[in-house]
């Protein structure tokens, strides 16, 4: 069979196309579509992205960059909190609310983090820490779609993963993240070398283009918020 959004041949039976990423099935056996509105932005499906922290600050505050350092976004970690909820804004005055990453329970630490539309209120997508392999050798991430189905996954390979837990002065090493879609490697996520600072970048130019960027951003400022504070 084909896809029937970009005519890619598809495996029969398969949930997703491995070219566009699109969901295969009949409407009838389909789940709905998210709320108008969840993922029509087009700044989230450009093929650049990157987040610089600030320097100097209290608690993790991050801007989310295009390719030509125009601001997109401004995140603040919250100093004081129960379950994470990491709130992206349009500036740092974060008077509006764009999206928003919510830990899904209390006693999932390290479980699925929801990645929410802000003014649907929509599910774009999900991710799941892969807490055994994090733990102890390499970073990794599943990557799931607004129904909790795996599309993917990033992970950190792991000699530079082995290297910056347990080599001395390994946590200086950048670090760098393949995303994988369907088994496919599409994109590398890479932490810049800096002492004092922290800016990831990502080129999504072939990742699937109806597949919203912000799950990617949020692995992003998962890693830089929340995963070198439990190191």
């Amino acid at each position: 069979m084909n896809c029937p959004t970009c005519g890619t041949k598809v495996v029969e039976g398969g949930v997703f196309c491995s070219g566009c990423g699109a969901r295969l099935g009949s409407p009838a056996t389909a789940p709905p579509p998210p709320p108008p509105g969840a993922a029509s932005h087009p700044i989230w499906y450009q093929s650049f992205y990157r987040i610089r922290k600030k320097v100097v600050a209290i608690t993790n505050q991050y801007w989310i960059e295009d390719a030509n350092g125009s601001m997109l976004g401004y995140s603040k970690q919250k100093l004081l909190r129960i379950k994470e909820s990491i709130r992206v804004f349009t500036d740092d005055s974060m008077s509006t609310e764009l999206f928003r990453i919510q830990q899904e329970q209390v006693v999932d630490m390290w479980g699925t983090f929801a990645v929410i539309d802000s003014t649907s209120g929509a599910v774009v997508g999900k991710i799941r820490r892969q807490a055994l392999s994090s733990g102890f050798y390499k970073d990794e991430y599943l990557i799931l779609d607004a129904y909790g189905q795996a599309v993917g996954r990033v992970a950190e390979r792991a000699g530079r993963g082995l290297t910056r837990k347990f080599v001395p002065l390994g946590n200086l090493v950048p670090e760098q993240l393949v995303v994988e879609f369907y088994g496919q490697q599409v994109a590398e996520i890479k932490q810049q070398f800096k002492v004092i600072g922290d800016i990831w970048e990502v080129d999504c130019s072939r990742v699937p283009p109806n597949f919203d960027r912000r799950t990617l951003i949020a692995t992003m400022l998962l890693m830089g918020m929340i995963e070198r504070d439990r190191k």
